[in-house]
């Protein structure tokens, strides 16, 4: 039942669509009057080139017309009984050619919008990049670290095959995730020796102020604020069994995204107190905190990540 939902999430548009046809479809055996189904098969061509582009909106009409033909073949007294078949064979030729003619239209000024969206899109994440870079540029061993680790979470965002939107929200969580860092002293941060209990707590709270600094942003970054929130937070934080399903809810699924990708990438790297992992090192301590401090169904895909990482060398 869970994968039938999380498939409905991500495939909302194309189920929305196939749910439409499959009702014009059976309208068009049981409903007499045939005008009224044949503009019904509007509504799933305009939604396909809507929501999914000009390919799929002509796709749905073609598949529209050959419905309602092999339809008109298999039970020609539904359709030409009591008219001249070569005028109903002329308004369906004429129904026909306007379906597609409105997948073509739609689907071209959504793909227009989709490309300036995207634009938009490329322009924000790279303003975002520059800032990372410029708040990391301080101190050379977290220099590159929100890059790697947005990346790195967008990687495994798309490994779990998430909708596009949560990819995003991912990948942008990934480079702000330490934005809270400016408020705390530069000297802590950077201090080589160990850090103290008031130190570490204090670095601890980075989390928190990072929410709030981009939560004055305002709705631009919404979807982002509960990703930076808990991507510190244990996905169990006791060995005793507790209720999956609550952690799911308490912790978003970004959260739990961001954590594997910004733990790999602290363990990997060189800091001032120590030398960094091997990575096959790091992603072994993962692994064997699956199910503990990090998602298990997260980890798995992020191995999926890492061998083909490899793979490419």
């Amino acid at each position: 039942m869970e994968d039938i939902k999380r498939f409905i999430v991500q495939h909302f548009e194309k189920v929305l669509v196939g749910v439409i046809f499959v009702v014009a479809l059976i309208g068009t055996y049981f409903i007499e009057e045939k005008l009224v189904v044949l503009n019904f098969y509007f509504l799933p061509v305009l939604f396909a080139g809507y929501f999914l582009g000009r390919r799929m909106g002509v796709l749905s009409a073609v598949l529209s017309i050959l419905a309602v033909l092999i339809f008109a073949l298999l039970f020609p007294e539904r359709f030409f009984m009591g008219k001249i078949f070569w005028h109903k064979l002329a308004k369906l030729s004429s129904w026909g050619g306007f379906l597609i003619l409105a997948s073509v239209t739609v689907g071209s000024l959504y793909e227009q919008n989709e490309g300036r969206l995207q634009d938009l899109k490329k322009a924000y994440v790279g303003i975002l990049e520059i800032l990372s870079k410029y708040l990391e540029s301080a101190d050379r061993y977290t220099k590159g670290h929100s890059v790697r680790v947005g990346e790195l979470a967008r990687e495994i965002a798309i490994a779990m095959e998430l909708p596009r939107a949560e990819v995003e929200n991912i990948h942008v969580s990934g480079l702000l995730h330490d934005i809270g860092k400016i408020e705390i002293s530069g000297e802590i941060l950077r201090k080589a020796a160990e850090l103290s209990t008031e130190e570490r707590e204090l670095i601890n709270t980075h989390s928190e102020k990072g929410a709030t600094i981009l939560a004055s942003v305002g709705g631009v970054l919404k979807e982002v604020v509960p990703i930076v929130v808990a991507h510190h937070k244990y996905f169990v934080d006791t060995l005793e069994a507790i209720d999956r399903s609550t952690i799911k809810i308490k912790i978003p699924l970004g959260a739990r995204v961001l954590a594997v990708a910004d733990s790999f990438d602290a363990m990997a790297s060189d800091r001032a107190y120590r030398k960094g992992m091997p990575p096959w090192q790091a992603l072994e301590e993962i692994a064997a905190k699956a199910g503990k401090q990090f998602d298990p169904e997260v980890v798995e895909a992020f191995k999926r990540v890492y061998t083909l990482k490899m793979e490419k060398g």
